[in-house]
């Protein structure tokens, strides 16, 4: 009996998500009446719009991911070497996006980066773009710090850290060639999860009016009737092809150190 509820736990649980999907998979197939066609994928496929705003986040999400690397591999590995005492403070603080809603975040940025403010990135296009990319990296920041923080913790960091110091290796020499290898798995999992935030995000990119691809979701959904489960269908692609990503790069890393 046990097995059997377990079974129907997940059975209802697999069909309570993938309805909706398949649901909406058939109506954006539907623009033709009468046949399942692809029209109106080609649709959004071929609206320039489309392919520039999907490039534009595409650009973003590869500028945030190096920034995030950059600032949290160097800070995650400092923390387990040097400060183990502040992980609770720094685990404190990388958690707050998730609590601080991304309207109150992009806001408090327009008020103190505006062109009246001390630092007027808004003031101009790479300015906000800027202001774009470290919104997206505060969005990010909980996800690509645990998975960095997850994979340095499955190593010795100090006594590679003291190995490679008796052997003359500088602090950017071990950063470089032998901590980010360590965790290059656990990096790209975070990279792959930044990817998918930024692919989908709408209120940063919005209300700094930045030509990304979340807005143009909801500026077709409010105009057009298949072409947006069509664009919605692509995005539920893309983001489960980077949580598939995800996996194959956490497989591969276990058969590696096995």
């Amino acid at each position: 009996m046990t097995r059997f509820a377990a079974w129907a736990a997940i059975i209802s649980g697999c069909l309570y998500f993938l309805m909706p999907m398949i649901g909406m998979t058939e109506f954006s197939l539907s623009m033709r009446r009468g046949v399942y066609s692809l029209d109106a994928y080609r649709v959004v496929m071929a609206d320039p719009q489309f392919q520039a705003t999907f490039a534009y986040s595409l650009i973003m999400a590869l500028l945030t991911i190096v920034f995030g690397v950059l600032l949290v591999v160097p800070t995650a590995y400092w923390v387990q070497l040097k400060m183990p005492r502040m992980r609770p403070v720094v685990e404190f603080v990388t958690l707050l996006p998730l609590v601080i809603p991304a309207i109150v975040v992009v806001f408090g940025y327009i008020r103190l980066y505006n062109t009246s403010g001390w630092l007027p990135l808004t003031g101009s296009v790479t300015g906000t773009n800027l202001l774009l990319m470290f919104g997206y990296a505060t969005l990010a920041l909980p996800y690509m710090y645990r998975a960095v923080d997850t994979g340095l913790r499955s190593i010795d960091v100090a006594t590679l850290t003291e190995a490679a110091q008796s052997l003359g290796a500088g602090w950017f020499r071990i950063m470089a060639t032998l901590i980010l290898p360590n965790v290059l798995s656990a990096v790209l999992s975070g990279a792959f999860l930044t990817l998918a935030i930024v692919i989908g995000e709408f209120t940063m990119a919005a209300l700094l009016d930045r030509p990304a691809f979340g807005p143009y979701m909801q500026i077709l959904g409010a105009n057009r009737a298949y072409e947006p489960a069509a664009l919605a269908v692509i995005a539920f692609a893309i983001t489960w092809a980077c949580m598939g990503l995800i996996q194959m790069v956490s497989r591969l890393s276990k058969h590696k150190r096995a």
